[in-house]
C-alpha cells in the first residue's frame, strides 16, 4: 500500500533546525516508508494512540498511521537521545 506523508507543525520546525544534507535525508526516508514499507520501523511501547519510530542513523522520526486517510503523519524528528523522552 502506498502511503501519503503529513509532516505537523513541530516536525516542519525539526526539519527546519537541520542542515540541508539530513533534512533532505530525512525527507528521503520517509519518502521510501510511504511507497515501499521499508525502513527501520519500530512500534514504541505505552503510547496511545499507538507511534512508531523511524530511525535513520542518529536521527529518529516519530509518527503514526493514519489509516483512515492513508497517511503517515510525522510527528516529531528528533536526535536519538531526546526522541523517547516526553
Amino acid at each position: 500500500m502506498k502511503w501519503s506523508v503529513v509532516w505537523t507543525r513541530p516536525a516542519l520546525k525539526d526539519l527546519q533546525r537541520l542542515d540541508d544534507q539530513v533534512s533532505e535525508r530525512v525527507r528521503g526516508v520517509v519518502r521510501r516508508l510511504a511507497e515501499t514499507g521499508q525502513g527501520d520501523v519500530t512500534r514504541l511501547k505505552g503510547e496511545v494512540p499507538p507511534q512508531w519510530r523511524l530511525r535513520m542513523g542518529d536521527w529518529r522520526v516519530r509518527f503514526r498511521f493514519d489509516r483512515e486517510a492513508g497517511a503517515i503523519v510525522v510527528q516529531r524528528v528528533l536526535p536519538r537521545g531526546r526522541a523517547y523522552r516526553d
